[in-house]
């Protein structure tokens, strides 16, 4: 899909050749290494009791964060109860698990436990199976443990209602997948030609470009960052959350709550739109008001 001069990136002739500026990127990285090893130094020196506790809360942190990205608002507790009792890990007693708990449980644990383990079609229509288990997404129907198909249009990530819906982006066609998926394994389970770190943030970023599934894509791709990032660290336990982060940095223009100036600053667009926009998210039941009314109105995350 062309917007003026402008492509996706698939689209264009150098897909999936990906180009980054290293000696842009060295300070970054060089800081995310000395963290991490200033981490590990210092869980070397906790007991194995102490680390497992650690490596839980992250955990934990890290399922409820990558749902509530999604929309969706996971027990804490019940989270917590069913990675320590996979992980053999005692916390006592033991909260009720959520049915909509277990799969992305199950799904975040194969991706740091097994990241090893190359990735595979069969690999990640397991994790999509364990994400959908009834075949539904809230009411509707999708493909489970397969491919989408585009049976019902183009994958396109939308906002706004259907009379003046807005197109963000547009996703390779199904029949593209039969040679862009193989192509990302091929690239995924081959010895890195690039950094760790890098590596683990082009997993990411291409499997969402291609956005192979009818639901769940960003899910999916954040447990492959995490695969990577685990494969970086040379370590299945982890100590900090890759959706976590995601999350703050999604947040971050909404500190204090929100207002429509602020919501224009961060939409880049006029302060009617901004209104109409904070106006609907209110009606969908997204935001609630929170403040005097007037300038001073302002709004908060329904919960």
């Amino acid at each position: 899909m062309k917007r003026g001069d402008k492509r996706h990136i698939w689209e264009s002739a150098e897909w999936p050749d990906w180009r980054y500026d290293l000696s842009a990127l060295a300070p970054a990285l060089a800081e995310t290494s000395r963290a991490q090893g200033m981490l590990f130094g210092r869980l070397a020196d906790v007991g194995l009791a102490l680390r497992e506790q650690a490596s839980l809360a992250a955990l934990t942190d890290d399922v409820v964060k990558t749902s509530e990205i999604e929309g969706e608002h996971l027990n804490v507790e019940s989270v917590r109860s069913s990675l320590a009792r996979r992980l053999g890990v005692d916390i006592g007693a033991l909260a009720p698990v959520d049915r909509n708990v277990e799969g992305v449980v199950e799904m975040v644990l194969d991706a740091t436990a097994n990241f090893s383990a190359p990735l595979s079609a069969k690999r990640l229509f397991g994790w999509h199976a364990a994400l959908f288990p009834t075949g539904y997404s809230g009411l509707s129907r999708i493909r489970v443990g397969a491919w989408r198909d585009d049976a019902t249009g183009a994958m396109q990530i939308v906002s706004g209602p259907d009379h003046r819906r807005k197109v963000h982006y547009e996703a390779p066609g199904a029949n593209e997948l039969k040679k862009e998926m193989p192509r990302f394994f091929a690239w995924a389970n081959a010895g890195a030609s690039e950094p760790a770190l890098i590596k683990a943030g082009l997993a990411h970023l291409w499997f969402v470009t291609l956005h192979p599934f009818d639901d769940g894509n960003g899910r999916i791709a954040r447990a492959v960052g995490d695969l990577f990032l685990a494969r970086a660290d040379g370590s299945s336990q982890r100590f900090y959350s890759l959706s976590a982060q995601l999350l703050n940095r999604l947040l971050d223009g909404f500190d204090g709550k929100l207002t429509s100036s602020k919501w224009a600053a961060i939409a880049k667009c006029s302060p009617d739109t901004a209104l109409r926009d904070i106006n609907e998210m209110v009606t969908l039941g997204i935001l609630v008001k929170s403040g005097a009314g007037g300038r001073s109105t302002a709004y908060e995350l329904a919960r």
